[in-house]
């Protein structure tokens, strides 16, 4: 009720100073610390979804700040006035003002600190707020300023000191539950979480948002996190644990994180988690599927392009409506119908070679010393095409980026294997060994998937 009064008695003097030329009393008729108050009152309906407060939020802002520049020495004496110039600064007010306003405020040291801190922190100045505020800790002080403090040191520590700042981050939701410092801080415990490879504060901090936060204005940037998290973390979070995150969104908003999760998984190799994702954004909620969005399809198809289902997923690719698409996926597309239609094509034949004239007296054979572990079994290494094959680029993100190179590997044991001079069973032959010629040309077709996706757009 109290909240309540306060906001209806907010609307009215905005609607005062807006609609009388000289309604500038209005802003005059309260105390700094009720207009800040008052703005943050707005600034939490909009964290919880109230973007009708947004133009409020303007007005407010504009009054607040010609009322703290106005305030005297004597205005500042209260502590609760000074605190509201401090919060001001802090929810990214007029550096101009902040400044100003303290060179005319009487206050005790450690305000003044916390003032030179706020300062430097929105002059741009990360290192001099650090040593500022270093020693101010913020559950000392009276919540309202304290939250804003604790919030402030965690995003400026976290780079350098990710562990403080994520305790720090703990400590602002600690002392101001429900309120934008609290989206802000949990916000960017997502962002640390993954930078610090902790899955399990991710998922929580991920829950935590998206029950409370969703609809905030910022959400978009928990969007980011999200996303680069679930990529970063797969292998330590569980499909039915990103299943239970996912489920309390709407569902337009659930379809969107799934497209953006399977469209990164592809890029970057994760096939399991791209067939995944693809499946859950093609399959909607209340009986209503995606299976029509183009997007879904391409992902769904990039996760299965080397797999016994070709046919199938060119028929797919064949139906996508290309037009529907980013420049960015016309380029998946377009890698994608690409190796498919690699994968089918019949195979090259290759020229049969005539066995070289033997020479009436050939001398023997230099014997060649080889370790102790090498493979004494006398068989040849595969044959040279594989070491011909175009080697994956590490900007696939993919498994390949991080293999050994085959090529090498396969130098390195022929080698070791068998004498130079030693004749391989295919020229023996005089053709290929079609098992080798098929082992190579899967090898490649994963290679220039790996190489046209990471080309792509991400």
């Amino acid at each position: 009720m109290k909240r309540a009064a306060v906001t209806r008695r907010l609307i009215g003097l905005l609607l005062l100073a807006g609609g009388h030329p000289s309604a500038g009393f209005a802003q005059d008729a309260l105390q700094p610390y009720q207009l800040v108050r008052s703005l943050q009152l707005i600034q939490d309906r909009i964290a919880a979804g109230d973007h009708a407060a947004l133009p409020m939020q303007a007005k407010l802002l504009e009054m607040a700040d010609a009322r703290l520049r106005a305030a005297n020495a004597e205005d500042y004496k209260d502590p609760k006035n000074f605190r509201a110039l401090l919060v001001y600064g802090m929810s990214g007010g007029n550096p101009v003002t902040v400044e100003a306003a303290t060179s005319r405020a009487t206050t005790d040291p450690q305000s003044l600190a916390i003032a030179k801190g706020v300062i430097d922190y929105l002059n741009g100045r990360p290192g001099e707020a650090i040593e500022a505020l270093r020693p101010i800790e913020p559950m000392a002080l009276p919540p309202d300023l304290g939250a804003f403090l604790a919030l402030v040191k965690g995003s400026l520590l976290a780079g350098d000191q990710p562990a403080t700042a994520l305790r720090l981050l703990d400590e602002a939701r600690l002392l101001s539950p429900g309120t934008l410092v609290e989206e802000a801080a949990l916000r960017r415990s997502v962002g640390l979480a993954v930078a610090q490879g902790d899955a399990a504060r991710f998922a929580l901090a991920s829950t935590q948002y998206v029950e409370r936060y969703l609809y905030s204005p910022y959400a978009s940037q928990f969007a980011d996190s999200f996303v680069s998290g679930v990529i970063a973390l797969h292998m330590s979070i569980s499909q039915d644990k990103l299943g239970d995150i996912t489920s309390m969104m709407d569902p337009e908003r659930e379809k969107v994180i799934y497209l953006r999760i399977a469209r990164r998984a592809a890029i970057d190799g994760l096939n399991d988690l791209s067939a995944f994702a693809s499946a859950r954004a093609e399959q909607g909620r209340d009986g209503n599927t995606n299976q029509d969005d183009p997007r879904a399809l391409l992902y769904a198809s990039l996760s299965t392009v080397t797999s016994g289902t070709i046919e199938d997923v060119r028929a797919k690719l064949g139906k996508i409506d290309r037009t529907r698409l980013s420049e960015g996926d016309r380029a998946l597309l377009d890698a994608a119908q690409a190796i498919a239609g690699e994968v089918v094509a019949p195979p090259t034949a290759l020229p049969e070679e005539k066995p070289a004239p033997v020479a009436a007296e050939q001398p023997a054979a230099p014997e060649i010393a080889t370790p102790q572990n090498a493979d004494d079994s006398g068989l040849p290494p595969v044959e040279g095409a594989i070491a011909e094959q175009p080697a994956a680029t590490a900007a696939s993100g993919g498994p390949a980026a991080n293999a050994p190179d085959t090529a090498a590997v396969a130098s390195a044991d022929a080698a070791t294997v068998m004498p130079a001079s030693a004749p391989s069973p295919a020229a023996a032959k005089g053709l290929a060994d079609p098992t080798d010629a098929a082992m190579t040309r899967t090898r490649r077709q994963l290679d220039l998937i790996d190489q046209m996706l990471g080309a792509a757009p991400k």
